[in-house]
């Protein structure tokens, strides 16, 4: 039996979830998520989601962790939300944003200018002295990676001077340059 899909997931107060035509919707303060599902049967109780699955066959082995962990997610961002910071290593590189639009100053011969989804909320930080950050906050926790990735995905960290755009908290591997 899966240690993850076994396990039963709580909803917390203010969070509705309910299936319908094999598609489970969560609905929260922050907003609504809606996910179709297959071979796994999902019973919705009072205060939690239990995944069963028919059978021990590959399939179903693999789909049941998997939609435990998604509906988990889901819960979790509309109660809560999701977010993921972005930190700018490099001399010139900048970021701004009005409303939705991101402008990024990588080091290329020109901005970049990224419209982001509505769903997602942006935040850009300059202070002196310290390297710019970009934060990223949605109820949708493949949203935000997704555009996490996208943005980090412009300018990747090189190894040998950290340069580029990483995740606050990321480590990067470190080269050593030409040896005399």
């Amino acid at each position: 039996m899966s240690r993850i899909g076994k396990n039963p997931v709580t909803i917390p107060a203010g969070v509705t979830v309910r299936v319908e035509n094999n598609e489970i919707i969560v609905e929260g303060k922050l907003g609504k998520l809606v996910q179709p599902f297959s071979d796994v049967s999902i019973e919705v109780g009072a205060e939690d989601v239990v995944v069963t699955r028919p059978s021990d066959a590959k399939d179903h082995r693999a789909k049941h962790g998997l939609y435990r962990s998604l509906i988990s997610n889901m819960i979790h961002g509309v109660s809560t939300g999701w977010s993921k910071e972005l930190e700018l290593v490099g001399v010139g590189y900048r970021a701004s944003n009005q409303g939705q639009k991101l402008d990024l100053s990588l080091g290329f011969s020109h901005n970049i200018v990224l419209n982001i989804a509505s769903e997602v909320t942006v935040e850009t930080v300059s202070e002196k002295g310290k390297n710019p950050r970009v934060k990223l906050t949605s109820f949708d926790k493949q949203l935000v990676g997704q555009v996490a990735a996208k943005i980090r995905g412009f300018r990747p960290p090189e190894p040998y001077k950290g340069k580029g755009v990483k995740f606050v908290g990321e480590i990067i591997r470190r080269k050593a340059g030409k040896s005399a």
